[in-house]
């Protein structure tokens, strides 16, 4: 097929849909053109800047035609993390509905009937107890605020509306403490600077935890960011510095130094306390994530005495929850957690003691543990798996036929290799009865969603 687009040229196209990265999909005679900030139901104008075998890329320079969903923002969706901003928030719903329902019956070949509505955020703006901004220097000037999206510029900013004001003022400080103490930021070209990322996390009673990223294995003016923090963010009450001297993506290094304060913060959910620390996977939408984990509670349909296991358990938050809720009701059930990473182990034991939850928690690779499980003969009620965007494996998938649970509650955070692992589960005779999308990051193109998946009895 012959390209009909060329850099540089400028076209009109309507726009159908929008992408996994949340782009607007454009047509140009027959041919896909992203266009990054378009909207379903408008015509543009764009520029080509990009042009591959089977698809382009365009710049938007005019809206010819608005969608009825578009909103004038106060503020940029340019940078990665709010990729939807520029869009109602009932838009934003509909998109995430319309998405969850085509990867269902494209991939999964499901009914979409299956598909309930996407249960909404209360509170749309400010939900972000966690921030990572990167820090990075151009031409001598130190930047701070998000990268551009799909790329790695640095858009400066020092209020970010989806995340809670704790981290936006964390944002401020770094700012003014680095022009103040000319404190160099890392840059990614010259491999040259100090500060490459600030973490800011917020827990119960506002009170914070920060984390310093640098390059360098001595963090410039250590003593000064401790009595500057004191004195101008007393909320901050634990503060560490983290060395990551390695070219990548990954923000956080091996080498973890608290330098002030208390070791963790404390954060509740579902009426529980969990300890949060620097490595710690802990939702960063706490509320949504409250609805969240009442989905797969009623998922699960605990009703007393079973053995419950909790895959890809992180701290231990979902099953902790789970086993808490059950036995308030008077139905204790036996709990299992495993993860692979230490730490994260090592807190949901100390999660499930602080809030008197009897369990066993286990560090081990998820497919690798329930697949010696199933090879003894283990026997699970139920099985609650969260894996990572990757999903989950043939492997694992193949234990849990073996283990033949009643029901399988499976959270994804990735609806596409959801529904890739929910065939494989259909094939080992398990049937989805219904799938729940939760809108945990409003104002991005990510969407939670909870399938419930019963055995069937032949």
């Amino acid at each position: 097929m012959k390209v009909p687009v060329i850099v540089g040229k400028k076209y009109i196209s309507f726009v159908s849909d929008l992408g996994v990265h949340g782009e607007g999909i454009g047509k140009i005679d027959g041919f896909t053109v992203f266009i990054p900030d378009a909207l379903p139901e408008e015509i543009v104008k764009v520029k080509i800047i990009l042009v591959k075998k089977s698809y382009a890329i365009g710049e938007l320079l005019s809206i010819e035609k608005k969608s009825p969903y578009r909103v004038e923002l106060e503020h940029t969706s340019a940078y990665g993390g709010c990729q939807l901003a520029h869009m109602t928030y009932e838009g934003q719903l509909q998109i995430k509905y319309r998405r969850v329902k085509d990867v269902i019956t494209r991939i999964g070949g499901f009914s979409e009937e299956i598909v309930l509505p996407v249960l909404q955020a209360v509170h749309p703006w400010n939900y972000r107890n966690k921030m990572t901004a990167p820090i990075g220097s151009v031409h001598g000037e130190t930047l701070i605020g998000y990268y551009k999206q799909g790329t790695h510029d640095i858009i400066p900013m020092d209020t970010c509306f989806i995340h809670q004001e704790g981290n936006n003022r964390l944002l401020r400080f770094v700012k003014r403490f680095m022009s103040k103490h000319s404190i160099s930021a890392y840059n990614e070209k010259t491999k040259q600077g100090s500060v490459r990322h600030i973490m800011g996390r917020v827990g119960d009673g506002g009170k914070m935890m920060a984390v310093i990223i640098t390059a360098t294995e001595e963090l410039p003016k250590k003593e000064y960011w401790i009595e500057a923090i004191q004195q101008e963010m007393p909320e901050v009450v634990s503060l560490y510095h983290n060395v990551q001297n390695k070219v990548g993506n990954v923000i956080l290094g091996k080498t973890m130094h608290h330098i002030w304060g208390a070791p963790s913060i404390t954060s509740s959910l579902c009426g529980l306390s969990f300890e949060v620390s620097p490595y710690s996977f802990f939702q960063v939408n706490k509320e949504q994530a409250e609805i969240l984990y009442d989905k797969a509670l009623e998922c699960a349909e605990l009703t007393g005495n079973e053995v419950v296991i909790d895959a890809y358990c992180g701290t231990g938050t979902i099953g902790i929850c789970a086993a808490k809720e059950a036995d308030s009701r008077g139905i204790p059930v036996e709990l299992i957690g495993v993860d692979q990473v230490e730490n994260n182990i090592a807190m949901a034991k100390r999660n499930a003691r602080a809030n008197a939850v009897s369990a066993r928690f286990v560090c081990d690779d998820a497919t690798r543990f329930i697949a010696q499980e199933a090879k003894r003969g283990a026997s699970y009620d139920v099985v609650v798996l969260d894996p990572p965007r990757a999903g989950s494996t043939p492997t694992f998938l193949k234990a849990v036929e073996q283990l033949a649970p009643k029901r399988v509650v499976y959270v994804s955070c990735n609806v596409v290799t959801q529904a890739r692992d929910l065939e494989v589960l259909l094939a080992s005779g398990y049937k989805p009865e219904r799938i729940v999308p939760v809108d945990m990051f409003p104002h991005t193109k990510h969407v939670e969603t909870v399938v419930l998946l019963t055995k069937v009895h032949n």
